[in-house]
């Protein structure tokens, strides 16, 4: 069965993610876009098992299709196909890549014409067409190849202080994880005071081992470089360059809430983007809510998913947008997460502020509270599953000793305290997990949420 999820499609390579499959959404995505009349296509592709094969079925079932597609030249992150719809005169876009899933798995993401991730409306009438169409082999004569690299690498610096960054002295690791990021961000840095060494930066469609995901246990390495080196930061992104964790200078993990409210502070402080209302996942820091309460700028909720987030940036001006997982999003550059993007500001705030990236969290601290936060992740049995769902329809009065303020049920079941601590129940939307997420003023508060969470789930 070929279903959606949060972002994109999914699967396992040879199981339902084959060549076939394929095939049949691409033609179901050529009958989507035709209904709006939209025909300029650009499919992009990661470094996963097979992908540019995969992303030339794609291209041969959408050309036979009568649309008039382009291939990217080579492997590129996510964002650069979402660059190429925006600026370079494409309807919508195509990416094969399965982001940070295990590397069994690949998948087709769906560019809509605004330059972000496909809206719930337009996947439905993608999913409509599946039936109507084939999967029979489609030939092509001549690939049309186009070169994303270049031009996306020069919009990048249309949107970053370069001059500052020509100010101080900063060495970088950054981690591509095996992914299409690798070397884009030494690229960007290209003419600045910033060096930046590579690390895992080769292809391997076994990722070493573990899945392209930027998360602690998974970055071992990063932070022993940085210790290693003296560096300033480590940068890592997932397998599609979409999505960014850091490490300080004293090779420790910065959890990707905190990035969110670094970010966020330099974007309304620094940027002086203030006209619009900031988005949030519902998995996201309530360090948001206090900055934007403190700023005096208007804050949403929405589900998880950077879809969700892109909603609003259809209907209303948004500052900016993120999520836990992240990705982060700065409309005004482009509707969707960029990992690479992200690394920049990044070292842009911190030479603004000639502080180590330890300092400014500490900062952050002083002026906002502290902030500590836990994801857990469980195998999704069915029987995990109803009793998430009856959690939902019968949120408790009073949670790990504690009465609940309120249940929020826009994605699974958000319980909020007093002091703002919260913890969060949800179905994955891109794996067969549930994912339990809290976040409080401790860690000690924080591990008894998580663990009365996951004692709900035995």
């Amino acid at each position: 069965m070929i279903k959606f999820g949060t972002d994109g499609w999914r699967a396992v390579i040879g199981d339902a993610f084959t060549y076939a499959n394929v095939r049949k959404v691409a033609r179901a995505h050529a009958l989507a876009l035709k209904e709006k009349g939209l025909r300029r296509v650009i499919v992009g592709y990661d470094r996963r098992f097979s992908s540019e094969d995969f992303a030339l079925e794609a291209y041969a079932a959408l050309k036979e299709e009568g649309l008039d597609v382009k291939l990217s030249e080579s492997a590129c992150t996510t964002p650069m196909v979402s660059y190429a719809v925006k600026y370079r005169g494409f309807d919508g876009g195509v990416m094969i890549t399965a982001s940070h899933n295990p590397p069994k798995y690949n998948g087709y993401k769906i560019k809509e014409s605004f330059g972000g991730s496909a809206t719930p409306e337009f996947i439905e009438l993608v999913e409509s067409k599946l039936p109507e169409v084939s999967d029979g082999k489609a030939d092509v004569e001549k690939v049309e190849r186009e070169d994303l690299r270049k031009g996306y690498l020069e919009k990048l610096k249309e949107f970053v202080e370069v001059e500052a960054l020509r100010e101080r002295d900063l060495l970088v690791v950054h981690d591509p994880m095996h992914g299409t990021s690798a070397g884009l961000l030494a690229e960007a840095l290209t003419d600045t005071k910033v060096k930046v060494l590579t690390i895992r930066g080769f292809r391997d469609p076994l990722f070493g081992g573990s899945p392209p995901e930027p998360v602690e246990k998974n970055l071992g390495l990063l932070m022993e470089k940085v210790r290693a080196l003296g560096a300033d930061l480590g940068v890592a992104n997932d397998g599609d360059g979409d999505r960014i964790a850091l490490v300080d200078e004293r090779g420790n993990f910065i959890n990707t809430q905190l990035i969110y409210a670094l970010l966020l502070l330099h974007i309304l402080k620094n940027k002086g983007y203030r006209e619009g209302v900031v988005v949030k996942t519902v998995s996201t820091t309530y360090l948001a809510n206090r900055i934007c309460r403190s700023e005096g700028i208007p804050i949403k909720e929405v589900p998880v998913g950077f879809k969700n987030i892109n909603e609003v940036i259809l209907k209303e001006k948004v500052i900016f947008g993120g999520e836990e997982s992240g990705g982060y999003g700065f409309p005004a550059y482009l509707p969707e997460r960029d990992g690479i993007m992200s690394a920049l500001l990044v070292l842009e705030s911190m030479s603004l502020a000639d502080k180590p990236i330890s300092e400014i969290i500490k900062d952050i601290f002083r002026e906002y509270g502290e902030a500590f936060y836990k994801r857990v992740d469980l195998p999704a049995d069915e029987e995990k599953k109803n009793k998430l769902k009856e959690l939902i329809q019968n949120p408790p009065e009073r949670f790990a000793g504690r009465p609940v303020e309120r249940a929020i049920t826009i994605d699974g079941l958000k319980l909020l305290f007093s002091d703002d601590s919260w913890i969060l129940f949800r179905a994955s939307g891109t794996e067969p997990l549930i994912r339990v997420y809290a976040e409080a003023p401790s860690r000690e508060e924080v591990d008894k949420l998580i663990s009365e969470g996951l004692s709900l789930g035995r």
